[in-house]
């Protein structure tokens, strides 16, 4: 395993120098001048090309990439142009928020769609069968901006029952990005603190937990319908097992290892929706971080953030590949 997993990390290498190249090629194809944005529409046309050329902006594209290139093999991911600041030391704690977000939301969208997949296919063609698939399938048409809009106005504007926009209550907290994560406020027993965020959370994280949710339980349905028709389970029911002790232990670890590709796949692809919802419900992270850079055609910021998002992707799904021996033992690796 260990030698695989070198292979995989070095095969890794040309995929993120193609990430690179794609993400910076996109964001300068963005049009927009990021001087024009800074200095205003009655800039003059010398006071443009001062900072253009400060900036590095006018070199050829080549000559841009390659310093860039050079930056990011250095740990330096540049400094923003809106606020002439680190982008490394402003990225992290936007980060720390989207990974807070998606990792609840990926609890919800397991737990939920692993059990609701189980008991259609336990139940098929049952109500609970039918009832669950077709609640998969609004999950997965329904957008993630429209069903977080439709959660504020039901929950925030007319139940009042929960915020509709941030991560904590400002009044509370000196800086309400980095210091209410939920492991701080546990780690300092503050309960107070830990239920005003995770009533922040709640909205935000079941919409983006909707289409994985979907996902995960059709997946789950599909893997259990073929595994429940083997010979082994057959015999385990014959025996007079608990149905429920045969689905849990038995049957669901030999169908886990699609069921895991997907939760795999969701988990990177959690980052990439988390832009949507963070900009709804004012989340601040990496999405809405990237978003505000947009509107400043904060090139740097916007190649750093999707350069990190796109790396967190393929190391996630690098880990689930590792994780497919665990759950099936016939797997080797070479």
């Amino acid at each position: 395993m260990f030698y695989y997993s070198i292979k995989r990390l070095l095969m890794l290498i040309p995929v993120l120098l193609g990430m690179t190249l794609i993400v910076f090629a996109i964001i300068h194809a963005i049009p927009g001048n990021p001087a024009l944005t800074i200095l205003g529409t009655k800039a003059t046309p010398e006071a443009i090309h001062s900072l253009n050329r400060s900036l590095g902006l006018d070199n050829p594209w080549y000559v841009q990439y390659f310093s860039y290139l050079k930056d990011i093999l250095s740990g330096n991911l540049g400094t923003s142009i809106q606020t002439n600041s680190p982008i490394s030391s402003e990225i992290w704690p936007h980060l720390a928020a989207t990974i807070e977000l998606s990792f609840v939301a990926m609890i919800i969208a397991v737990f939920v769609g692993i059990n609701a997949g189980i008991i259609s296919a336990w139940k098929q063609n049952s109500f609970l069968d039918y009832t669950a698939m077709i609640l998969a399938l609004i999950g997965v048409s329904m957008p993630v901006f429209w069903l977080g809009l439709l959660e504020q106005w039901g929950f925030s504007i007319k139940l009042q029952w929960l915020p509709s926009i941030g991560r904590d209550d400002i009044r509370n907290s000196v800086d309400p990005i980095t210091n209410l994560y939920l492991i701080d406020t546990l780690l300092r027993g503050r309960l107070d603190q830990f239920w005003m965020v995770i009533r922040h959370l709640i909205l935000p994280a079941i919409a983006l937990a909707t289409i994985p949710t979907a996902i995960i339980a059709r997946m789950t349905r599909s893997s259990m319908l073929e595994v429940l028709k083997s010979d082994y389970i057959r015999t385990a029911k014959a025996k007079g097992q608990r149905m429920i002790w045969i689905v849990y232990k038995y049957a669901l670890k030999n169908a886990f290892i699609p069921i895991l590709t997907v939760i795999g796949l969701q988990t990177g692809l959690l980052l990439g929706g988390a832009i949507l919802t963070e900009t709804i419900f004012g989340w601040p992270g990496v999405g809405l971080y990237i978003y505000n850079a947009i509107q400043y055609r904060d090139y740097p910021v916007i190649q750093s953030g999707i350069l990190v998002i796109a790396f967190i992707f393929v190391m996630v799904n690098f880990i689930v590949d590792l994780l497919y021996g665990l759950f099936d033992p016939r797997i080797k690796y070479r």
